[in-house]
């Protein structure tokens, strides 16, 4: 269950896992953080593609300050991303910040510094342009915007480049952003959701156990999980083949599956349960709180097993669905083990049954 956070294939994927962490409540940088999102542009406009490797340079610059160990094989790479005369405004300044002004133009002229370094360098060079008209840099993007050969009208730091370097400023966003450490490693190249479809489609067993590490993360980490099965079974149903078969059971389902509250329809654990059947999906749920569950899941649930509940919300919610109600009594008394009221997709009515313990003979 962990990704490498710095390869090409799995930077957006990561980003999204860290933008999980963060909420409509928390201050605006960290919000503006979350707007940027990693889509390769077309090679061919080498204007668009210098700006997206200038993004991810910081972006991983800043993955390495909070403490996400970056594989040996990505190093950073400045060539082309910094332009010679804001490297000379730097370099020029006078004043309080000099020193860290004058090392960053030698960091970014230099073509392998290492990954603390270049978080310095960029750390400095958020505070050069924010620093505007105190620091030269307003000179230099009105130069660049108006006055350089070959000028588009562009700036040259782009709106979502300072959003991803005005983290430097907040050591706080940082540490934020450092809470996603554990989900990271550096040994790997590939996905765990690609890993954990393909092994189902072979016929394996998966088990992923989310006892320990943050809820939220895990949360995430179970969606993408379960959008990744669901995306790819619905790819083979639209070309007109059949997917494959599918069993996904969902333990302590009030934790993962969205609560009654929740009214987003195009969530994936709603989608799954009005349409997974036709891609050959099963979702199997486990939950001791019926009420906490969304309607539209519990609506398109066909097989029911129930046993004890003690409390008269959950019996409640269950006299919605079928004819649970003629056994609302005895739901919340009986607590012989394994007695179930079943219900089942192929039988009209609810059955009282004895379920025996499995025990493997020898």
């Amino acid at each position: 269950m962990l990704l490498n956070f710095f390869t090409d294939e799995n930077i957006q994927i990561g980003k999204e896992i860290i933008d999980n962490l963060f909420t409509q409540d928390d201050p605006i940088y960290l919000r503006n953080f979350t707007q940027v999102f990693f889509e390769r542009p077309d090679p061919a406009d080498r204007s668009a593609l210098t700006r997206y490797n200038r993004r991810v340079l910081a972006y991983r610059a800043i993955l390495f300050r909070a403490g996400f160990t970056p594989p040996n094989n990505i190093r950073p790479q400045t060539r082309g991303l910094f332009n010679e005369r804001l490297i000379q405004a730097l370099q020029n300044y006078v004043g309080d910040d000099e020193a860290i002004f004058h090392s960053a133009a030698t960091i970014f002229s230099n073509q392998n510094p290492t990954w603390g370094q270049m978080a310095d360098a960029l750390d400095a060079l958020e505070r050069f342009i924010r620093g505007g008209r105190d620091t030269g840099y307003t000179v230099f993007e009105n130069w660049y915007v108006n006055d350089r050969p070959g000028a588009s009208g562009d700036r040259w730091a782009d709106e979502d480049f300072k959003k991803i370097i005005g983290i430097f400023q907040y050591p706080n966003g940082i540490r934020r952003i450092g809470k996603a450490v554990n989900q990271h490693t550096s040994s790997t190249t590939t996905d765990y959701a690609s890993e954990i479809y393909n092994d189902l489609v072979a016929g394996k067993l998966v088990i992923v156990d989310q006892s320990s590490g943050d809820p939220e993360l895990n949360e995430f980490s179970a969606r993408r999980i379960m959008t990744k099965i669901f995306e790819n079974n619905k790819q083979v149903f639209t070309a007109g083949n059949t997917p494959p078969d599918i069993i996904v059971y969902v333990e302590e389902a009030h934790n993962l599956l969205p609560p009654d509250k929740e009214k987003d329809y195009k969530d994936i654990w709603v989608r799954t349960a009005k349409e997974g059947a036709k891609l050959r999906i099963g979702l199997v749920y486990a939950t001791q709180e019926v009420s906490s569950i969304q309607k539209n899941i519990l609506k398109n649930t066909a097989n029911w097993f129930i046993s004890h509940l003690n409390n008269t919300d959950e019996t409640k919610e269950l006299c919605k669905y079928y004819d649970f109600a003629d056994f609302e009594p005895s739901i919340r008394r009986a607590q012989d083990k394994g007695f179930l009221r079943v219900k089942t997709l192929s039988n009209p009515f609810v059955i009282p049954a004895q379920i025996d313990k499995f025990d493997v003979t020898t």
